[in-house]
């Protein structure tokens, strides 16, 4: 209301009077004699001296000219910066994700993202513990397994099972598991989740959830060196199928117990509740529903 009532003084000014000041802005006399009041009761300051055939300025009213001109340009360029980022595909993305898919699954499509987008910049954030994204201000964050924080929305973008598996070099010298309890012979690659580790592997036998304890003598809290042990036939790792899946295809890795696997968790992009979503972060977000399947 203040720079609306700023843009009427300065059409008064203009104009020479408070009724061609109005006309201009289509208001009629006594709301342009109210809403004169109410900038000057704003100010504390008398702005015009008025007579019934003319008006001018006191030195107070001189100063707020030049001061409005100045502020209503500046509030004019803000509304164009504003507006630009909405109309347009432009402005920082802040992401959050597992180092294995960033590096592997989500580092190509923020690529060609950029490309075609290049007024956006990527701050991607690889981490595979727990992120605090409000407090942290992401924009998005991709995360495994059900939404348990209702603060966040979430967006599903794939299936993605747990699959244990091993390289072939490893199984030619160790030997193939058949059941999970044979696990417990085997050199298991642990991922470490913060002060937590994944020792106890989940699977379905006979219709029933079973638990197996695994140990090995590798642990480690990045995904990706994870991946990268058990691809060198250190042992056998549990792993996200969207994070071996080029390795399953051509051979690198094989998987093991799958008539034990248990239920495929979901994929997902989550982001705070209170935080609406610029265009920018959506046309990623599209991007990463079409590409990650």
């Amino acid at each position: 209301m203040l720079l609306d009532n700023l843009t009427l003084f300065l059409r008064i000014v203009e104009k020479g009077g408070l009724a061609a000041g109005g006309r201009e802005l289509g208001l009629a006399p006594a709301t342009v004699s109210e809403r004169l009041a109410t900038l000057e009761a704003h100010y504390g300051a008398r702005l015009l001296n008025r007579t019934t055939r003319s008006i001018s300025l006191t030195e107070e009213g001189r100063e707020l000219v030049a001061g409005a001109n100045r502020l209503l340009a500046e509030a004019e360029e803000l509304e164009s910066r504003i507006r630009l980022g909405v109309e347009r595909i432009a402005g920082p993305i802040r992401l959050s994700a597992p180092s294995d898919l960033g590096r592997n699954r989500l580092s190509p499509i923020i690529d060609r993202f950029l490309q075609d987008n290049p007024e956006v910049t990527v701050d991607l954030h690889l981490a595979d513990g727990y992120v605090d994204i409000a407090a942290m201000g992401f924009d998005l964050a991709i995360r495994y397994g059900n939404l348990a924080d209702s603060s966040l929305i979430a967006r599903k973008l794939a299936d993605s099972s747990r699959i244990v598996c091993a390289a072939p070099r490893y199984l030619k010298r160790c030997g193939i598991p058949r059941h999970p309890t044979d696990l417990v012979q085997h050199n298991c690659i642990l991922m470490r989740f913060g002060p937590d580790a994944d020792r106890n592997w989940p699977f379905v036998v006979d219709q029933q959830p079973q638990t197996v304890m695994v140990r090995g003598d590798r642990m480690a809290n990045d995904g990706d060196l994870v991946r990268r042990w058990a691809v060198a036939g250190h042992g056998v790792v549990r792993k996200s199928e969207c994070d071996i899946s080029e390795d399953l295809a051509v051979g690198r890795l094989v998987s093991l117990l799958t008539e034990y696997q248990v239920a495929a968790l979901p994929l997902q992009a989550v982001w705070p509740a209170t935080r609406a979503q610029p265009r920018r972060v959506q046309a990623l977000l599209e991007a990463m529903v079409g590409l990650l399947h």
